[in-house]
């Protein structure tokens, strides 16, 4: 459960700015998606492999 303490003088839509903040780092509603659909540990492993060389690419692109 996530507390939002209002401050002194604080509107509420930097309150609510703050609550939204903290609920999309928990990783709520990303889990959720993740959850509605069933992938293949085959097919999340690829993605993994090629997300990682794409990573490498970019990088060593950026060194020279």
């Amino acid at each position: 459960m996530l507390i939002i303490n209002i401050k002194e003088n604080e509107s509420i839509d930097k309150a609510l700015k703050r609550f939204k903040k903290k609920f999309e780092k928990t990783g709520v509603l990303k889990e959720l998606r993740e959850r509605t659909s069933f992938t293949k540990p085959s097919v999340s492993r690829r993605q993994e492999v090629i997300h990682a060389s794409y990573i490498q690419k970019k990088f060593a692109q950026d060194n020279y």
